[in-house]
């Protein structure tokens, strides 16, 4: 199987980060900004101009994948706070940093190769890195017709999430707790 290599998205990595979300396929008219906080636009090209001054303050929005050097995934995961409501759970106490992961998108013709699995494992380090005790994820079960693009439930059982709750008819909480995990698993 190949291996994808992660970075940040951040202002050095925005061409690539374009490239992906404009190319065939790309969830452009999106740009990761509908489950963001105060960015409810309806319009691509104003998510991309928010998300575009998103990343130009230097905030956490997710990862890129890259194979062979060239963006083929993204995986939006960040602190929870930057998101609007997305039904997890209320935070158990002060100390308690969690983490969203609300979106995965992999180029067409490498679906099936299992990079989800991967971005979910760089996603979760990513977070553990920046001091989240927990990740919340909010997948749906693979027949689902929509919603698709926040991953399937079984991706995420097998990351070591626990079902925590639903959000709406099709979307499951999920969560693993980090407090536990050591470094590099």
């Amino acid at each position: 199987m190949a291996t994808l290599q992660f970075h940040n998205v951040d202002p050095s990595r925005w061409e690539d980060f374009e490239i992906l979300f404009d190319g065939r396929g790309g969830p452009k008219s999106c740009w990761c900004m509908v489950w963001r906080s105060g960015a409810r636009s309806a319009k691509g090209a104003d998510r991309k101009s928010a998300m575009t001054d998103i990343v130009a303050r230097g905030a956490t929005v997710g990862l890129l994948g890259y194979l062979d050097g060239a963006p083929v995934a993204w995986c939006s995961i960040a602190p929870r706070a930057t998101y609007r409501n997305l039904g997890g759970l209320a935070p158990a106490d002060d100390t308690e940093q969690v983490w969203s992961l609300a979106c995965l998108f992999i180029r067409r013709e490498h679906r099936g190769q299992g990079f989800a699995s991967q971005m979910i494992a760089a996603a979760v380090r990513q977070a553990k890195d920046h001091g989240a005790t927990a990740v919340e994820a909010y997948p749906v079960d693979p027949e689902s017709p929509s919603y698709r693009f926040m991953g399937f439930v079984p991706a995420f059982a097998a990351a070591g999430f626990h079902a925590v709750g639903t959000a709406g008819t099709r979307r499951h909480v999920m969560r693993r707790d980090l407090r536990s995990m050591q470094d590099g698993s």
